[in-house]
């Protein structure tokens, strides 16, 4: 059954996004007040009545020039609890990116499992459901909230422009960059096969982390005079994505393609861009490139929107329909 009114607020970090959703939906975003004092503290409030209403809130939890993650987590945390102290009878946190989801579990004694803080903080303040989009490991996301958690997928909304930088009439090779990646490549091989009409094969690169350290050679599949799609959730510094984009082409690659979901572009990430190894990459908007240089994003970066895709999923959670039919559709 439908709920009360629908209304939609996006946090100034990210105003276009929200702009963009909104527009798609065809309302505006209803208005908000974010207030910085003199000693550092804030406040944010709506300055509509939201009471009985279907309230949902955007806000991408990326750092920024401006803003730390921990800056925009909390300004969040504030802003929902606001909403539900002033009578929102269902919040919805729309996260196109969630922050701290790649610590999902303990690797060494005494670690934090920030992934299930996250959670609870969430929780505390009165959110009835999280949206996001591809974080990193699944099962963990779903078992650290106790509140309804939705997933969407963005392959999707990559596959298109992947088929669209695909060299024509040449063999397509997905290949994922370690061993965790498998099932996510797994499903960008059906999605592309379906999409072209013509066979796609796997290909793996082995991968070990420790102390933020990457080994590993061996590559498992065929590539020779094929086009590589290197896929994964998350761009960071990009060493994985040129690991496995040299591998491919001493395994005989004639194209690379690395594609992910959120693009965080870190440390000497613009280097691996640069690289003349992968012809291309191509990401969302969920996390604006503004780390690297506007001409090497120019050149080398296709930036997908994820506005109309978000915009659908909160139309149906607000009437009550499917989101797994959302996911089979596209």
């Amino acid at each position: 059954m439908p709920n009360g009114e629908l209304l939609l607020f996006a946090l100034e970090s990210s105003r276009a996004l929200g702009e963009r959703i909104a527009g798609t939906i065809g309302q505006p975003l209803s208005a908000h007040e974010e207030r910085a004092f003199e000693d550092g503290e804030h406040k944010s409030r709506p300055l509509v009545n939201v009471r009985g209403g279907d309230v949902y809130v955007i806000a991408s939890l990326h750092a920024s020039t401006e803003e730390t993650v921990n800056d925009r987590l909390c300004r969040l945390l504030f802003f929902l609890g606001a909403l539900r102290d002033a009578g929102a009878a269902r919040l919805t946190a729309v996260l196109p990116y969630l922050c701290y989801a790649r610590k999902d579990r303990k690797t060494k004694d005494r670690d934090p499992v920030t992934t299930r803080y996250v959670a609870q903080m969430i929780e505390a303040v009165g959110v009835d459901c999280v949206l996001t989009i591809d974080v990193h490991n699944l099962a963990a996301y779903q078992n650290a909230f106790r509140c309804r958690s939705e997933h969407l997928e963005a392959a999707p909304l990559l596959v298109p422009a992947i088929v669209a930088a695909l060299p024509p009439e040449q063999p397509v090779v997905v290949c994922s960059p370690d061993a965790g990646g498998f099932k996510r490549a797994e499903g960008f091989r059906r999605r592309l096969e379906t999409r072209t009409g013509r066979p796609v094969e796997l290909a793996l690169m082995e991968k070990q982390r420790s102390q933020g350290e990457v080994t590993g050679t061996r590559f498992f599949g065929t590539v020779d005079g094929s086009t590589v799609v290197i896929v994964d959730d998350l761009i960071s510094t990009g060493t994985t994505m040129s690991r496995a984009a040299r591998a491919s082409r001493v395994e005989g690659a004639r194209a690379v393609i690395a594609a992910a979901t959120h693009g965080t572009f870190t440390g000497k990430a613009a280097e691996a861009v640069a690289d003349p190894a992968i012809d291309r990459f191509i990401v969302t908007d969920t996390i604006p490139p503004f780390r690297l240089p506007p001409d090497l994003v120019a050149r080398k970066l296709t930036i997908v929107g994820t506005a109309a895709f978000l915009a659908e999923a909160i139309g149906r959670l607000h009437d009550g329909g499917s989101l797994e039919d959302l996911m089979a559709e596209n």
